[in-house]
């Protein structure tokens, strides 16, 4: 059994999916494992450092792919920069572990059941006591969520905790933090570490014993409908729900020196929660950093990558956060990848049971097919969407 871990080709990306301590526990249960020359030095595992732990660095992207049985990611299979696709690399019959995006591009899963690659993406493991400890996504949400509050409170020109000095007291600011998964609720304790007077919103009001006590305000909105969604996230709400959600929080945005959104749909745009109106009526100088940029945002006046400046206020879109963290972000990563990967093989083969939960809702191709019903429908929504344009 080969297991390989590719450099990561996406711009800017800087984790990488093994670190050397989980390749040393994967080459002590007799698994040989290739590392692709420079894969770690971004986020600062050497070379030398790999081959200490017993891998063996591969300078040659082609060989590396073409050598493992199971190949390791982070980010999505893409164009690589020399024009070849990082899918025309992979074989009949390989494994790929990454986050593969199959609800937001089912095209690649499309790809790679066409290439009878068997595709186990990190977005699907499921959100089970089980699987608590493959969960990348609420791993590097948790690494998004403290970096938000560090880029909110290096924007603002105000201190965040309160001070009392012989120019007199300076009060705490008030942060307001818009959904209250992982990456808000790991927002909020920051944001109380740093000394701010806190608030929380989210539509599930399961979570407002978490955001309490984590020592925040939670703001609840009545809403007569099902907020739950399978594995604990929050569900799409009705256009009713959503325009009483924003009545109520506008009066917390309106007050807040910096907001934090982190609503995010699998596979969907970004609810919005914070509109032009909101924002305009937001003191100069007040912060908002949106999580949700990559998904088009929840807030209006979002533009993903960039910072804007709107009436005084600094709104900021950031792409891939976890990356900005590189070396506590791939270790949690590398853990994620480690469990499944030990949970996979078996006396050097590959159990593929998908009698198991956790494999039959990760594993989305295998035998030339896509697994997954919600990632037929999205590509089905996608070449319905191709042929309109095409028209």
């Amino acid at each position: 059994m080969k297991i390989a871990v590719a450099k990561e080709s996406e711009v800017g990306e800087r984790r990488v999916a093994l670190i050397p301590d989980t390749v040393a526990r994967l080459v002590k249960q007799g698994i040989e494992v290739l590392v692709e020359a420079g894969a770690g030095e971004r986020a600062c595992f050497s070379d030398a450092t790999y081959e200490a732990a017993g891998a063996k660095i591969v300078s040659d992207t082609a060989t590396l792919w073409g050598e493992a049985d199971v190949l390791l990611k982070v980010s999505p299979l893409q164009e690589r920069g020399d024009g070849q696709h990082e899918v025309d690399l992979l074989h009949e019959g390989q494994v790929v572990i990454g986050f593969l995006d199959p609800l937001g591009t089912p095209t690649l899963a499309q790809r790679l059941a066409e290439r009878k690659i068997t595709a186990f993406s990190m977005e699907m493991i499921p959100r089970t006591t089980r699987a608590q400890s493959m969960d990348a996504l609420s791993s590097q949400a948790s690494v998004a969520g403290y970096k938000a509050v560090l880029i909110a409170a290096a924007a603002m020109p105000k201190y965040f905790p309160m001070l009392t000095t012989a120019a007199g007291t300076i009060p705490p600011a008030k942060v307001f933090i818009m959904g209250a998964g992982v990456a808000g609720l790991q927002a909020i304790a920051t944001a109380r570490r740093l000394g701010a007077v806190v608030e929380a919103f989210d539509i599930r009001p399961a979570v407002k014993e978490e955001v309490q006590s984590l020592g925040a305000k939670f703001i609840e909105v009545p809403i007569e409908e099902d907020t739950v969604a399978a594995g604990g996230y929050a569900k799409e709400i009705s256009e009713a729900a959503k325009q009483r959600s924003r009545e109520v929080v506008a009066e917390h945005v309106k007050t807040a020196d910096a907001v934090i959104t982190t609503a995010q749909v699998p596979g969907r745009k970004a609810p919005l929660l914070v509109t032009e109106e909101m924002v305009a009526q937001m003191k100069p100088g007040s912060v908002i950093v949106d999580l949700a940029a990559e998904q088009g945002g929840n807030c209006a006046c979002t533009k993903p990558g960039k910072d804007v400046l709107v009436n005084g206020v600094t709104v900021i879109g950031p792409i891939n956060l976890p990356s900005s963290v590189p070396i506590h972000a791939s270790q949690m990563y590398a853990k994620n990848v480690l469990t499944l990967v030990q949970y996979l093989v078996k006396d050097q083969a590959l159990n593929l049971n998908f009698a198991d939960d956790i494999i039959d809702a990760a594993c989305i191709t295998h035998a030339g097919e896509i697994r997954n019903q919600r990632i037929k429908d999205a590509l089905a929504a996608n070449n319905e969407q191709v042929m309109e344009r095409s028209h």
